[in-house]
């Protein structure tokens, strides 16, 4: 089934007219392209994608499940929504209240003379099952994470700052065919590992650190997302039992993922095992969160979601213990949903790697 057509169906359940997507990746679901500017208008049994002539020409070879519509000076995006929504007797429609500046939404309701009824969560709830083909283009952008992580193994060494570590992940992913970055990478080493979202600076590599990576890239609009944490030269004591338990956390946390369990049980089946070492305080973050167009997206597993996961999330599993002043260590696998379990779409080794 299409992606319009999931949305009709949603459209019908909810007793809506017609709902319109403002929001740039919703966009994308529903029509299979991306543009910076437009709109997607969707009735229970038609829809229309509307561009301007930057895209023209490739949204029509490229959109299946609507008619495209080009807006210009003389027509605008307005004036062929409005048209629509005239023609088809809409008085009440579907909005993006989220995605919307409260401004943009008064306006778009002011001048489509329409009642707006919030819909964001419409394509939201549609996004937390993925198909095959979602679930293959995040796997290709991991792919694709990963042979940047395996070049730049190599590549570290005493001396580089996090910045030079950072920004050559990004060059490897490039390079490697990805369409571009799914979030800002970060690498923080050292004391600055223990950031959990630390911004890469200054720092130069030292022996005897942790070095934190945390990136991702993008195949077909999909975000990837992993996380891995080296040593450089060595490690203390310390530093190895922090590291064995935040991996024994991992793995347990993936052990209870299934379809149907609440996401806040696999939380806790992770959180138990670093409590039980003594660090729950050090583990303030969600073991993870759902994968797809948004880096950031639900259901999640964490101690906040009573809701249930389904089969086709795909949801990162990234533990950590973060001593403040002193290191931390986070490691971060995607996984897929399924019923009974769940298959490991990340393949990077995890465990402790010494350069």
């Amino acid at each position: 089934m299409s992606n319009i057509k999931k949305i009709q169906n949603e459209i019908v359940s909810h007793g809506l007219q017609a709902l319109l997507l403002t929001d740039e990746l919703d966009r994308l679901y529903a029509s299979g392209f991306h543009t910076s500017d437009g709109a997607v208008i969707v009735f229970p049994d038609k829809a229309y994608f509307i561009t301007d002539s930057r895209y023209i020409e490739a949204a029509k070879a490229a959109v299946k499940d609507a008619d495209v519509l080009m807006c210009s000076n003389e027509n605008s995006k307005t004036d062929i929504l409005k048209s629509l929504i005239s023609e088809n007797g809409v008085v009440k429609l579907g909005a993006q209240d989220e995605s919307l500046s409260y401004s943009e939404y008064l306006r778009y309701e002011n001048v489509l003379g329409v009642e707006f009824v919030p819909a964001q969560d419409i394509c939201a709830a549609l996004r937390r099952v993925k198909e095959r083909y979602e679930v293959d283009s995040i796997t290709a952008a991991q792919r694709i994470s990963e042979k940047a992580l395996d070049y730049v193994l190599g590549f570290i060494k005493p001396g580089l700052t996090e910045k030079e570590v950072a920004a050559e992940l990004e060059y490897r992913m490039s390079k490697a065919g990805a369409e571009g970055l799914a979030f800002e990478t970060i690498c923080v080493a050292g004391a600055n590992s223990s950031k959990p979202h630390g911004v890469p600076g200054s720092y130069k590599l030292q022996k005897g650190d942790f070095i934190t990576m945390d990136f991702g890239c993008k195949i077909n609009g999909y975000c990837s997302d992993m996380t891995r944490t080296v040593a450089l030269g060595g490690v203390t004591d310390e530093m190895r039992r922090v590291y064995d338990t935040v991996l024994e956390a991992q793995l347990a946390g993936i052990s209870a993922f299934k379809a149907g369990i609440i996401g806040r049980e696999v939380d806790l089946a992770a959180r138990r095992v670093i409590e039980s070492a003594g660090y729950g305080e050090n583990f303030g973050h969600g073991f993870g969160h759902s994968v797809g167009l948004y880096i950031h997206e639900s259901p999640n597993a964490n101690l906040r979601e009573d809701s249930p996961l389904p089969a086709g999330a795909v949801v990162t599993a990234e533990p950590g213990i973060y001593l403040p002043g002193e290191f931390g260590v986070r490691i971060e696998d995607m996984v897929l949903v399924k019923d009974g379990g769940c298959e490991v779409l990340t393949k990077a080794p995890k465990n402790l790697i010494i350069l």
